[in-house]
């Protein structure tokens, strides 16, 4: 009775469709946003080659260098997204902190108050705290998975139905 019950209410929602069609609308998304970082890049490499010509101005390069990495690899992290349908929480993590010490690097230590050394030194060490926590967690995971197989188990049962309903 519940069974037959959730396959008609499936079958009127289309839930399936629904989410394969969001699916494809965040593909185009993230795609967009690529074509978008990619031009970015271009232009911050054109403007740096640029700079060249000029006399020197070695925090501008380094700058300029720093952002342009930050730029790949939040590509990269668009990518692997597209390929893998999840996000990288490590890959986020590490551009997290290149953004963090690109400021500390532009702005000079020397400059910064010593309250915002704190705080950022306080969230570089969260940061890496979540580096270091990130494979136990996903073994903490996998082992939870392992111990309960007939969620497992159900979960499979559900996938088939939905897509048979299909």
């Amino acid at each position: 009775m519940l069974k037959g019950l959730t396959l008609n209410l499936n079958d009127w929602l289309k839930r399936n469709t629904i989410v394969r069609n969001l699916e494809f609308f965040q593909d185009f998304i993230i795609i967009s946003l690529c074509l978008g970082l990619f031009c970015v890049m271009l232009i911050r490499l054109g403007d740096m080659f640029l700079s060249f010509l000029s006399p020197l101005d070695l925090r501008q390069v380094t700058s300029d260098i720093l952002f342009i990495l930050i730029l790949v690899e939040l590509f990269r992290l668009l990518i692997d997204h597209l390929q893998q349908q999840r996000t990288s929480v490590t890959a986020a993590v590490e551009i997290t902190i290149v953004s963090a010490l690109r400021e500390v690097i532009l702005r000079g230590v020397l400059e910064i108050p010593r309250d915002q050394i704190y705080g950022i030194a306080v969230f570089l060490l969260v940061l890496t705290g979540i580096m270091v926590a990130l494979p136990w967690i996903s073994r903490f995971l996998e082992q939870v998975k392992t111990a309960n197989p007939e969620t497992a188990e159900k979960a499979q049962l559900l996938a088939k139905n939905s897509l048979a309903s299909d």
